[in-house]
């Protein structure tokens, strides 16, 4: 399958924009994958639920084409569940989902 899967745990802006969404994007626009998934995990959902220039990025990646999901029991700690879930994200619980990928020995790449 060619399918990239990138783990966004960090809560670091330039990160997100200068590595995450750059590459994520780039990698639909040029076809580098023919699918990209993005998990957001950890402290990614709070800089995502409560960062507006982080959300503009993320209706970026949706609009080209990225599906996105986030973790949901991060979300819901971080109180961030129904603004991430407007953006169409899925929010969910993640564990097996992860688990799921990795047996099904998809790409990941964990930032």
């Amino acid at each position: 399958m060619d399918k990239l899967n990138i783990l966004w745990t960090t809560d670091n802006k330039d990160t997100v924009f200068y590595m995450i969404a750059m590459y994520a994007i780039n990698s639909k626009r040029h076809n580098w994958w023919k699918e990209v998934n993005i998990i957001i995990w950890g402290a990614g959902v709070k800089l995502a639920g409560n960062d507006t220039q982080i959300q503009s990025e993320i209706m970026e990646m949706l609009h080209q084409g990225i599906t996105i999901e986030a973790c949901k029991d991060c979300c819901d700690t971080f109180g961030v569940s129904g603004r991430l879930e407007k953006l169409g994200i899925n929010v969910r619980y993640m564990g097996q989902a992860l688990t799921e990928y990795i047996k099904a020995d998809e790409k990941i790449l964990t930032i």
